[in-house]
């Protein structure tokens, strides 16, 4: 395309921030053949100029799910009472959907809960999907006696029961990495925790506005999930409805297939 003399453009997650020596030599040949990039977030836009790429070339194209079809669902959604009636009770419900893979260490979150059950404070665990991790989850539970607080839903591929899911769910946990989870979570009203090392993080953690959206804490101390958790349901029990909207707010102004559009019009129309 260059030797025809096309214009080039990229569409990447750019820089991580953990690259060594040879990435970072790869990298900036790849990205320096292009007209331009489409990068994902501008944690990493941030990273690729302060390694010496022009900012005018950089464009945050974010990313997105089925989000019309979402939102015709969340139009018409309302709240019920799956998890009371589930669970028996009306305790907080943290909810993780996708994979049950080691990469999201869920490990953490079961640890978190004992934790804070232990200390009085009760939180039910939903688990909307299937994986490699499952067996090994279930048993933890057993081995914390858990079993009453944590419903191991199984995968599901019905966009409309997944929001419901979410949607009566009060806070979404990752303790590992996090991706198109939590576009998928807020898109419903439901705000996320995860890890705070970013260079380990799909670019979809910058939907996470701290104290707003959600929180991070710090990667791998189960004392510190277990504090962001309790803390976030200390400061906003009275809060709900605000903060379900910022969540809304967060998804449809930046984090929709209409705003990709624009931006990629935007550079190669303007």
């Amino acid at each position: 395309a260059k030797f025809c003399k096309q214009k080039v453009y990229l569409w990447d997650h750019g820089w991580y921030g953990r690259e060594g020596f040879v990435k970072k030599w790869i990298k900036r040949a790849y990205f320096g053949l292009a007209d331009g990039a489409f990068i994902y977030g501008n944690y990493a836009r941030k990273l690729m100029r302060e390694n010496g790429f022009s900012g005018k070339k950089l464009n945050v194209i974010h990313n997105s799910l089925d989000y019309q079809r979402q939102l015709e669902i969340r139009k018409n959604i309302k709240k019920g009472s799956i998890y009371e009636n589930y669970f028996g009770n009306n305790h907080p419900v943290l909810i993780v959907i996708g994979r049950l893979n080691l990469r999201k260490q869920l490990s953490l979150l079961v640890e978190a809960v004992s934790l804070l059950k232990n200390r009085g404070k009760t939180y039910n665990i939903v688990l909307v999907g299937d994986g490699e991790d499952k067996k090994l989850l279930e048993s933890q539970v057993v081995s914390k006696g858990l079993q009453n607080q944590v419903w191991f839903y199984g995968a599901c591929y019905d966009e409309e029961k997944n929001a419901k899911l979410i949607f009566n769910a009060d806070m979404c946990v990752v303790p590992g990495d996090i991706g198109l989870t939590a576009i998928h979570c807020m898109m419903f009203g439901v705000p996320v925790i995860t890890h705070n090392y970013f260079p380990n993080q799909g670019p979809e953690f910058e939907v996470i506005k701290e104290g707003v959206t959600g929180c991070f804490f710090e990667r791998n101390n189960v004392e510190s999930l277990a504090e962001s958790i309790s803390k976030w349901f200390e400061n906003n029990k009275d809060r709900r409805s605000d903060v379900r909207l910022a969540c809304y707010k967060e998804i449809d102004e930046k984090w929709t297939p209409e705003y990709q559009i624009n931006v990629i019009k935007k550079v190669i129309y303007e």
